[in-house]
């Protein structure tokens, strides 16, 4: 699993050639098979470009590590992309969620390190509630799997207890009402309990009419962030998980949108540069407040000094950096701004890449 902290660590090396490659892969067979027929094409171009950059005495080390890069990789277990960084200190393999949209060698002098950044900010650790008509189970959760499941002095949360020795409250539909809300005002604390030590959100799947009452009843109703209807066919963690996941993935969807909408109303302000220079130099000084970086856009360029370039069209040839963009993403990053990747067409109003200064 990719953290910050390995982000740092291949961001930091700095050596040339650094060797970036990354493919989409697949989870099962057959499709998975093929995983392995492009993974060997891409290592034969980072081959043939190192020998031809550096001559085959030059580049003998790399290419050893280039030629067992293979025997590291178990196809079998193969998420939905994969990316492998290579240099004389380094060999780091990355599986990640996230698919590309094409497959690619960098080679410069630092790691292209866009596409994990891009899988970072995207990952999410929640909380799942499961409220059923029997006993209620609350579930940790990592992108699109439930990790463990909360087992404590409080879940899983007990059924409602009903008043045998008064049968007739249970006739009473405001008597009955009441109990509901007693029972979920209480459930609600056991949530937000868990919520306050682990720092984790939650995803709610359960009846329309549950989740009204939940919400009546909540303490920090923002804790509760998305919904999905139980279906008591299939409550599996599969499931569960499964649906969980598409939450988040609105959600994000959503919070992009809103980055989008910020971005043009920051135009006014004077704050968005969309001019490619331009934007490298205040995300290298620091003033980079948020990126926006539409998918499909890369750009590779030519150094000619610390802080500014020429755009070329071959990022094959000599000296040349690949993807200007993954630089840029790392500095905002790095210095603390935010960075959104985006499909959504409407960014190009204002380009394909675009930066809200801080100042």
């Amino acid at each position: 699993m990719i953290n910050k902290e390995k982000i740092e660590e291949l961001a930091a090396e700095r050596s040339m050639p650094c060797v970036s490659i990354s493919l989409n892969t697949h989870r099962t067979f057959p499709d998975n098979a093929q995983d392995e027929i492009v993974l060997k094409n891409l290592l034969k171009e980072a081959e043939t470009r190192l020998i031809t950059d550096l001559g085959k005495k030059s580049a003998n080390g790399l290419l050893e590590k280039i030629a067992n890069v293979p025997s590291q990789i178990d196809h079998n277990y193969n998420l939905d992309s994969l990316h492998i960084f290579i240099s004389n200190n380094t060999l780091e393999i990355i599986k990640s969620v996230l698919p590309i949209n094409k497959n690619k060698v960098c080679i410069s002098e630092s790691f292209a390190l866009r596409t994990i950044i891009n899988d970072y900010i995207r990952r999410k650790k929640y909380l799942i509630l499961l409220l059923s008509q029997g006993s209620t189970h609350l579930y940790k959760a990592f992108n699109e799997s439930i990790t463990e499941e909360v087992i404590n002095d409080d879940f899983p949360f007990p059924e409602m207890e009903r008043n045998l020795n008064a049968p007739e409250k249970l006739s009473d539909a405001r008597l009955l009402d009441d109990i509901v809300r007693e029972h979920l005002n209480k459930l609600d604390k056991a949530v937000v309990k868990i919520s306050n030590q682990t720092d984790l959100e939650c995803v709610v799947i359960c009846t329309e009419d549950n989740l009204s009452r939940l919400m009546q009843v909540a303490n920090k109703p923002k804790m509760y962030i998305g919904h999905a209807f139980v279906n008591y066919n299939d409550i599996s963690t599969t499931h569960l998980a499964k649906q969980g996941w598409e939450v988040i993935n609105e959600l994000q969807k959503k919070n992009r949108t809103d980055a989008i909408n910020e971005m043009l109303d920051a135009v006014n302000q004077a704050r968005v540069l969309s001019d490619l220079q331009e934007i490298y130099l205040a995300a290298i000084d620091g003033r980079g407040e948020l990126l926006i970086v539409h998918e499909d856009f890369i750009q590779p360029v030519l150094m000619n000094g610390d802080r500014t370039f020429d755009l070329v069209s071959d990022s094959a040839q000599p000296n040349a950096i690949d993807d200007i963009t993954s630089n840029i993403v790392w500095e905002v990053f790095s210095k603390k701004g935010r960075v959104v990747f985006t499909a959504q067409e409407k960014i190009k109003e204002l380009g394909n890449i675009v930066l809200k200064t801080r100042y």
